[in-house]
């Protein structure tokens, strides 16, 4: 179950094991359809705002004087799926040497320094993008912007540094992946979902690259991707435009102007059947999961909704749909798929799952998939399970969705996103991860105002066009006897997929 759902444009995210947004809909809009106060919308942040350096690197700025604290992200536009075959894991080993020093501060001072400044810091590593960010008194931001434009433009370290990196890296793949039955089977399963697309490589690469990466690798990776005009800097917080603009001037406009590798595209043949894989491995229960290859929201059909020159523009809307869909099976306490697989409600052989969830991918770089997935309850099977989850897919199909349901979803998420409003850092993420994806400023508002146009038909109507075999990779964990013997390793590994 995966209730209050947040449409979210980032894929699965790899953190650096070091000490430890989604986007947000725009606080005038909410106030509009939620009722807000008065006083509420005198809080409002002011606008955002975005400019380009001469070299290329691109700034935005989104001012929020409700507290001191500001927050400062770099973003990079390349993540696993710009690697190459022999070299997967090499954007996350490089966002892990990246705190290995520069001619000017030593491997190791750059969090010191961060955290004597009273802030807090961490980098990671997705499909799409790599991103590097401190949190910090709102005073100290010229000092971070000192240290990161540096980092970024400067990173050096020795041979030997590489090597005692790279065995931590490794070690993060044996803890993360190879000893959880669950990462094994989303790894392997990604690795048949995808053929010519870069997703089916995992992010944090597979052991033999890892063990064949040598520090010229990452070196080339840095050389070739780390260059301003493919880069974004967000600031968020007690800060003002003219004040960044000097600052971004002053340090990261000093950085050499390079150009943008070209990109080659690498499309996803039709999918023409069924594929399936079953992993075996020592684990107290069972999992399926069925992932249907479905369309996604091209950011031309955001910036310019039913643009009659799109040609994108109604697999756009079906994405839009399918966000909703998933939300009406799994977005809320109570939602169906609790309901009738969770708690048997209407089953004549009453509940089949402990657990059940549907998610949809809505927008990123590469294509997309909409997931149903569970965990079978005491004496039932997979196959049980897998048919249940098609099963409520099949009645939306047949039946439709309630009026109800579509407004419970959508006032939902308004209200969650604008929360999300109260973290500088969650708006600085979410700038920063409009801009990887191509999205305009106002991404946020625009993408709820779509939703809350989705009508009834169109979910029922995508209900029955995405879910055949054709479309699937259907995946089974077959639990093996556990070994009794074998004490588990701490991991800190959250549940959102994401790893710090």
């Amino acid at each position: 179950m995966k209730h209050l759902q947040q449409i979210s444009v980032k894929p699965p995210v790899f953190f650096s094991g070091r000490a430890a947004g989604h986007f947000s809909a725009a606080l005038l809009f909410a106030a509009l359809t939620l009722g807000f106060s008065h006083a509420a919308l005198a809080q409002a942040p002011a606008p955002v705002e975005q400019f380009k350096l001469a070299n290329g690197l691109t700034v935005i700025v989104k001012p929020d004087h409700r507290a001191p604290t500001a927050a400062h992200m770099l973003w990079v536009r390349v993540g696993s799926m710009d690697e190459v075959d022999g070299t997967s894991g090499v954007a996350h080993v490089l966002e892990h040497m990246m705190f290995k020093g520069t001619p000017t501060v030593k491997a190791g001072d750059f969090s010191r320094r961060v955290a004597a400044l009273g802030g807090q810091e961490n980098a990671f590593t997705s499909r799409d993008s790599t991103g590097y960010y401190q949190q910090i008194p709102a005073s100290k931001l010229e000092e971070v912007m000192r240290l990161e434009s540096d980092r970024f433009a400067n990173s050096q370290w020795s041979d030997d540094e590489f090597r005692r990196e790279i065995k931590v890296v490794k070690e993060e793949r044996r803890m993360r992946t190879e000893e959880s039955p669950h990462a094994m089977l989303y790894e392997q399963a990604a690795a048949i979902t995808f053929l010519a697309s870069p997703y089916r490589r995992p992010i944090v690469g597979w052991m033999s690259d890892l063990d064949a990466m040598t520090p010229a690798d990452v070196r080339s990776f840095y050389q070739r991707w780390y260059v301003p005009a493919n880069a974004a800097l967000v600031v968020a917080g007690d800060v003002e435009v003219a004040q960044v603009r000097k600052l971004a001037e002053k340090y990261y406009g000093a950085i050499a102007a390079r150009p943008v590798p070209g990109r080659k595209p690498r499309s996803e043949p039709e999918q023409a059947g069924l594929r399936r894989i079953d992993f075996k491995a020592p684990a107290s229960q069972a999992y399926v999961g069925m992932s249907f290859k479905v369309p996604k929201l091209e950011p031309v059909d955001l910036a310019q909704p039913g643009a009659a020159a799109s040609p994108t523009v109604a697999a756009s809307r079906d994405a839009l749909a399918l966000t909703v869909l998933a939300a009406v099976l799994d977005g809320y306490s109570g939602a169906r798929l609790e309901r009738a697989l969770v708690q048997g409600q209407g089953q004549t052989g009453g509940r089949v799952a402990d657990s059940a969830g549907a998610s949809s991918g809505l927008m990123g770089r590469g294509p997309q998939l909409f997931t149903l997935d569970g965990v079978p309850a005491d004496g039932k099977t997979t196959q049980q399970v897998a048919d249940a989850l098609r099963q409520q897919v099949a009645v939306i199909a047949r039946e439709g969705v309630t009026q109800v349901e579509l407004t419970r979803v959508k006032t939902q998420w308004v209200a969650s996103e604008t929360y999300k409003l109260d973290s500088v850092f969650s708006q600085a993420r979410e700038l920063g991860s409009n801009w990887v994806q191509g999205l305009p400023l106002d991404a946020s508002a625009r993408l709820i105002a779509q939703l809350r146009t989705i009508s009834a038909s169109e979910v029922q109507a995508v209900a029955a066009k995405y879910f055949g075999d054709d479309q699937m990779t259907l995946s089974t964990l077959l639990p093996q006897p556990m070994d009794p013997s074998r004490k588990p390793r701490p991991s800190s590994m959250p549940t959102n997929g994401e790893l710090h």
